[in-house]
C-alpha cells in the first residue's frame, strides 16, 4: 500500500512538472522562423476583405504576435488565392468563417503552417474579442492553411487554443450584415454553396 502510494505522489508531481514546463516554455517564433518570414515583423499591415454585395472589412494585421500566421494570410493574398472563395460556415453570435476553395470545410492551400497559441507553446497575447481575425484548424494544432474566422462576439473560450493574428479596424457592419444574413442549414453554420458570400478580393497594404 505504502508503495502503491509512493507512486501516486510521484506520478502526480512528474504530472504536475510536465504541466509547468509545457506553459513555461511558451514563446515568440524561433529566429530560423523569423529568418524565413517573407514579411517584415515589425512593419505595419492592413487586409482589405472586399466581400461581393457587402462592402469591405479592414482588418489591421499583428505580426507582433502571431508573424508565421500572418506571413501566410499575406502570401495567400497576394497571390490571389482568396480571390472568388467564400464565406462557407456563419454562425451570428459566433462568427464567421472562409478561404476555403472546396467551399465547405475540407480544404486549404498547399502547406499547413505552426500554431500560434499557448496550448501550442508560443506566446500570443491576442484575445478572441468581437472583430478579432482568427485561423480555423483540425485537432491538429499546426494543421491550419488558410481558412480563417472573424469573431462576431467575444469568444474568449478561443484564447490559447486558436491563433488569433489581426482585428478589425473597419466593416464591422459588414461582419454583421454577412452573420444577420445568413441562413445556416445545421447547427454548425454550414452555408448552402449558392448562398455563400464571396469574397472577390483581399488586398493588403503596407506602412511603416
Amino acid at each position: 500500500m505504502k508503495q502503491k502510494n509512493i507512486l501516486y505522489k510521484f506520478s502526480l508531481v512528474a504530472c504536475m512538472l510536465v504541466a509547468f514546463f509545457l506553459v513555461g516554455c511558451a514563446s515568440k517564433a524561433s529566429s530560423e522562423e523569423k529568418a524565413a518570414l517573407k514579411i517584415d515583423p515589425n512593419q505595419s499591415y492592413v487586409a482589405d476583405i472586399k466581400v461581393k454585395d457587402y462592402g469591405t472589412i479592414k482588418v489591421q494585421l499583428d505580426p507582433s504576435q502571431a508573424p508565421i500566421t500572418c506571413d501566410n494570410f499575406i502570401q495567400l493574398a497576394n497571390e490571389g488565392f482568396y480571390d472568388g472563395l467564400t464565406f462557407h460556415r456563419i454562425m451570428q453570435g459566433f462568427m464567421i468563417q472562409g478561404g476555403d476553395p472546396n467551399g465547405n470545410g475540407t480544404g486549404g492551400s498547399d502547406q499547413t503552417i505552426k500554431g500560434e497559441f499557448k496550448s501550442n507553446g508560443v506566446e500570443n497575447e491576442l484575445s478572441h474579442t468581437r472583430g478579432t481575425i482568427s485561423m480555423a484548424r483540425s485537432n491538429d494544432p499546426d494543421s491550419a492553411s488558410s481558412q480563417f474566422f472573424i469573431c462576431d462576439a467575444d469568444d474568449p473560450f478561443l484564447d490559447g487554443d486558436y491563433a488569433a493574428f489581426g482585428h478589425v479596424i473597419e466593416g464591422m457592419d459588414v461582419v454583421d450584415k454577412i452573420a444577420s444574413d445568413a441562413k445556416p442549414t445545421d447547427n454548425n453554420g454550414t452555408i448552402p454553396e449558392k448562398e455563400q458570400p464571396v469574397i472577390e478580393s483581399i488586398k493588403i497594404t503596407e506602412s511603416k
